[in-house]
């Protein structure tokens, strides 16, 4: 099987998971490198994972949700199963 990124995510979660973070973030008036450094995580990956150019990890989707101050599962909300 392939290994999935931004170049092979056909329905673009990866990016509607990256605008549900940069969302959050910007509504707490939070630079990226805040929420980077808070959750982490390297700053120039996280902007790869806002873009959705990168899989976000399971543990990075934890760190990520602790750091904007929601549940996990609010940063899925616009992705369709």
């Amino acid at each position: 099987m392939a290994r999935i990124s931004g170049k092979t995510d056909k329905d673009n979660d990866l990016a509607k998971f990256g605008a549900a973070v940069r969302a959050r973030r910007t509504a707490l008036g939070m630079s990226q490198e805040a929420l980077a450094d808070y959750a982490g995580i390297d700053r120039s990956h996280m902007g790869k994972l806002e873009r959705g150019e990168r899989n976000v990890t399971f543990l990075n989707i934890l760190r990520i949700a602790r750091a904007v101050q929601c549940n996990p599962s609010d940063l899925f909300s616009d992705i369709g199963l």
